[in-house]
């Protein structure tokens, strides 16, 4: 019999969606799109794909934004983001806000967070390093979509029964939020709201996921499969109750395998701190920590 120390293991379970690697809006103008998400938000473009005019993919730690050129999308809720510096983060704001006159651009200082809104409307809150996300300073941390009273609970049984992830149903601030676990440290959150949301305009979120076929077999029985992509990914728009049927919310999202090429694929990330007067030799690429 092996002896040692008694661990609950269920504590380090990730459930099948392993990843939310990146979340798709449509943006119209490129060079508005550089100054928000490279200067401002001190992302980096990615150097390999979509270098083009007609979309620009964005690092952020192993995540991304799409943002193809078309007219804008908005996600209807918000998106959280991890940044290793909101001091830094506000002065990069602040420096590129004359070249984003006249877009809804804007950022606020809000209690340990800076609350962000993107030039066509999109809203993020930056939060700084923390106990909660470990060794992680830089990425994608949760994509939070409103939702209409009483519709949480179905939302939290379709990503148990359907995609077999984690996910409950808690209160915050007395405002039911299904918490849907995606990976390590990442989140998909449906909050309930009584105002009427955004309407869905067809914006998508990426996930991966290792059973592959199970979630597959689940949506095709339920009519619920927008989109047979390729061998190594499919899409969904609508998430239903598993019972009912009821579609509660549209999110569409570009679900992969763990097979897929692109599966952790190393993403290039500069450190936005390097600044030609104040240049520090080796200290271009960004590294977790790194004063």
């Amino acid at each position: 019999m092996r002896t040692g120390p008694t661990f609950d293991r269920a504590t380090q379970d990730v459930g099948n969606i392993v990843a939310l690697e990146h979340v798709n809006v449509t943006i119209p103008d490129q060079v508005v799109a550089t100054n928000f998400y490279v200067v401002g938000l001190g992302f980096t473009r990615d150097p390999y794909l979509m270098v083009g005019a007609e979309n620009m993919w964005v690092n952020l730690g192993q995540q991304q934004f799409h943002l193809p050129t078309a007219p804008p999308q908005v996600v209807q809720g918000h998106v959280g983001l991890l940044v290793p510096d909101l001091e830094a983060l506000v002065t990069r704001l602040e420096e590129v806000r004359p070249k984003l006159a006249g877009t809804a651009f804007a950022f606020s200082v809000e209690d340990k967070h800076v609350a962000v809104t993107c030039p066509w409307g999109n809203r993020m809150r930056c939060q700084g390093p923390g106990p909660e996300y470990g060794e992680h300073t830089l990425g994608l941390v949760y994509v939070e979509i409103p939702v209409t009273p009483g519709s949480a609970d179905g939302i939290a049984r379709f990503y148990r029964q359907i995609m077999d992830a984690p996910a409950t149903v808690v209160p915050d601030g007395g405002t039911p939020v299904a918490r849907v676990q995606v990976g390590h440290r990442q989140e998909l959150r449906f909050r309930e709201t009584a105002a009427t949301p955004r309407p869905y305009d067809g914006h998508h979120v990426a996930v991966y996921i290792a059973d592959f076929s199970g979630p597959h077999r689940r949506l095709a029985e339920r009519g619920l499969v927008s989109e047979e992509s390729n061998p190594v990914q499919y899409r969904f728009k609508d998430i239903a109750d598993p019972d009912t049927g009821t579609v509660l919310v549209s999110l569409e999202h570009e679900v992969r395998s763990v097979t897929h090429p692109m599966y952790l694929r190393p993403l290039v990330n500069r450190n936005p701190a390097q600044r030609q007067p104040t240049y520090q030799r080796g200290r271009d690429a960004f590294v977790p920590g790194m004063a």
